[in-house]
């Protein structure tokens, strides 16, 4: 007789592949258990109290960290160690845990376990974080700081530039932000090394947002300029032809209320524009042309003009500077870091005109002078530079008259001695120099100084217009200067300019009327229908040398509404 066979229990059913219920069950817990000790681990290995367990790690970087704005910041928002150094995709997040092995061998070996050991090899592991960013275009990054969610409004006009050049170039966030949470080493690489690191891919350019386009169209080059002339109190000329007066006559004297001019312009209907000069520190065309010092290197040789990024920036960068904070050796306390001025542009048939005014401040020693002043028989000094926009010069389109400034200049970081230099090294162009040395590594110093073009071929490049015509007006001594800077700065007489102007009431006003049409050396002739850079400085308080205050590179034309400095037709 045949028994049925007895039906097997649930755990010992088979479900696939011949398995049982049970094992499946089994495997199944076990599966969980060892995923969430996995999930548990790693996750236990991205808390910034794992990241800081090793002194290596809180000893250096995180005390640097502690003072960055991932830290503390307004928001109260924390970025921790793994927020940027550990991907959020899980394949990627493993990869990462994998390759973080090399890093426990290192400390195993004592490579980094002193501050001396880990500033030595800081560098190598920068590159290393930069170059894993560079290829996954800064994706840990863009975890927080999304192009499509950012607001432009709300940046200053240097960033929403940058950031719209990125989108539509391929850049990607580690190219301009380095050492936004550590010591800067950047620094320490060439220029060669950041051009190729910050050089923009193809597969990052991304479709520009809806918010971005709206704010793409070029800033009104205007900065303020209304239907009437924007009159500032107490700012009239002082009578024709008088002597220049004392700061203290000035100051006691009681200003004109009309709009008449030494020169017989009438200003009443002239627009006036307002540019903000500030204190430039040390900041040389070398400085500004390497990447490791100067953040904006790379857009200005890509073809963005100073003005582009730092318009409206300009108080805050004097401010920056003046205090020593960057790029000044020497602050002055108490001297202020940018000056508003209001200018003025007309012309008649023969003659540009031009107006300066701006406000006087209270004397400010210089505590590292002598009686604290420069130069005790000029209170003011007015320069103002003039180059085509053809490209002639250097750089001049895109950074006015910066180019002519240095760091081997006298009271610059690598001036050389009176001996060697004799009567010190004054302004210059690249145009007469053989060569310039941007970076000064090691014991190379920057610039050119004794670098200079034989006499043939410096007169060959003044008489192609490969030169920055200069206007000067000593206050004190009431001279007018008409020169111009090419192997070095060149003064004489005014053939072609005449100034005039003082203080009245607590306003400086300059006047300056200067010939159109010049057939002069070093001089050169404005026409209609063309543009011209155009800058402009300010030695105040008995100032001299380079502790003046500059502004941005202008384009200046006659009867141009699209000129940022227009001269009108009287």
């Amino acid at each position: 007789m045949a028994y049925p066979k007895k039906k097997p229990g649930l755990m010992s059913r088979k479900v696939l592949m011949g398995a049982t219920v049970g094992a499946a069950l089994f495997f199944m817990i076990v599966g969980v258990i060892f995923w969430g000790g996995f999930n548990t681990a790693m996750e236990a290995t991205n808390t910034m109290t794992f990241c800081i367990s090793c002194h290596e790690m809180e000893e250096n970087v995180y005390q640097e960290y502690k003072q960055t704005i991932h830290y503390t910041n307004r928001s109260g928002v924390r970025a921790s160690c793994s927020d940027c150094h550990v991907p959020d995709p899980w394949v990627h997040k493993v990869v990462r845990k994998v390759q973080a092995s090399r890093e426990l061998l290192s400390k195993a070996m004592g490579t980094v376990d002193t501050p001396e050991k880990f500033d030595e090899h800081r560098l190598t592991l920068a590159r290393r974080v930069w170059t894993a960013m560079k290829k996954t275009d800064s994706r840990e990054c863009r975890n927080c700081h999304d192009f499509a969610s950012m607001n432009p409004e709300n940046q200053q006009k240097r960033s929403r530039v940058q950031h719209m050049n990125a989108m539509e170039a391929g850049n990607t966030c580690i190219d301009c932000h380095k050492g936004i949470a550590h010591k800067k080493v950047h620094d320490l690489l060439t220029d060669a090394e950041l051009d190729v690191m910050e050089r923009p891919i193809a597969r990052h350019k991304r479709e520009v947002p809806v918010q971005w386009l709206a704010l793409s169209e070029p800033d009104q080059v205007k900065i303020a300029q209304a239907a009437e002339p924007q009159q500032v109190a107490h700012s009239e000329l002082v009578v024709a032809d008088a002597e220049p007066a004392t700061t203290a006559e000035a100051e006691t004297a009681e200003p004109e209320q009309t709009a008449a001019s030494s020169f017989g312009m009438d200003w009443n209907g002239v627009p006036a524009t307002e540019v903000v000069l500030f204190f430039p520190g040390q900041a040389s065309m070398e400085w500004v042309l390497t990447g490791s010092d100067h953040g904006g290197a790379r857009p200005l040789k890509a073809g963005d003009r100073c003005y582009d990024c730092h318009l409206g920036e300009e108080q805050r960068m004097g401010d920056l500077i003046v205090s020593g904070e960057k790029i000044e050796a020497s602050p002055i306390p108490d001297k202020r870091g940018s000056i508003p001025v209001n200018v003025q542009a007309a012309h008649d048939s023969e003659y540009l005109y031009m107006r300066f005014q701006w406000p006087e401040t209270a004397h400010v020693p210089v505590p590292f002078v002598e009686g604290g002043k420069m130069d005790p028989d000029n209170p003011v000094k007015l320069a103002v530079m003039l180059a085509t926009d053809d490209e002639s010069v250097e750089w001049a389109d895109l950074s006015g008259c910066w180019q002519s400034c240095h760091h081997d200049a006298n009271n610059m970081p690598d001036a050389p001695d009176v001996a060697a230099a004799a009567n010190g090294v004054s302004k210059y162009l690249a145009e007469s120099r053989t060569d310039i040395e941007l970076a000064g590594k090691g014991d190379v110093p920057r610039g050119g100084w004794d670098k200079k073009r034989d006499d043939e071929a410096i007169q060959a490049a003044l008489e192609a217009g490969q030169f920055m015509d200069l206007l000067r007006y000593k206050v004190g001594s009431g001279e007018s200067e008409d020169g111009y800077i090419l192997a070095e700065r060149v003064m004489k007489g005014g053939q072609g300019v005449s100034f005039s102007g003082g203080l009245a009431g607590g306003i400086w006003t300059i006047e300056m009327k200067r010939k159109l049409v010049s057939d002069q050396p070093g001089d050169i002739s404005l026409v209609p229908g063309d543009w011209y850079n155009f800058g402009f400085a300010i030695h105040d308080d008995y100032s001299s040398s380079r502790f003046h205050h500059v502004s941005l590179g202008f384009k200046l034309a006659l009867d141009d509404e699209d000129a940022e400095i227009n001269a009108i037709g009287r």
